[in-house]
């Protein structure tokens, strides 16, 4: 089970069961219309915060495959440092470049 589906199953509500919720009518309960807002506030958060969480998580992703992306390059057999015999063919060749024929005409 993701992060996500486990806080996903911890929520008691969402938008919609907000939205349906009917209250019963007391003769001394509560204003229905001050109910009424007060849920409507907490819907457009509710509305607000599935949207940071649904960003989040697809940053999230996008995250993770930059991540395995670097790590297949630094486990790439094309990142091998350069061998003995490169190294002297580099300097072989520099020291033609460098000294010329006076290097071997002595």
């Amino acid at each position: 089970m993701s992060l996500f589906e486990e806080y996903q199953s911890k929520l008691k509500f969402n938008p919609q069961v907000i939205i349906d919720k009917e209250f019963k009518k007391a003769m001394r309960g509560y204003d229905a219309e001050d109910v009424d807002s007060f849920l409507d506030k907490i819907i457009e958060d509710y509305h607000t915060f599935s949207g940071i969480f649904d960003a989040l998580k697809a940053e999230n992703e996008k995250l993770k495959l930059q991540v395995d992306e670097y790590r297949k390059k630094i486990n790439s057999p094309s990142q091998v440092s350069p061998t003995n015999l490169d190294i002297l063919q580099r300097l072989n060749n520099l020291e033609k470049h460098v000294f010329g024929d006076r290097l071997y005409n002595k």
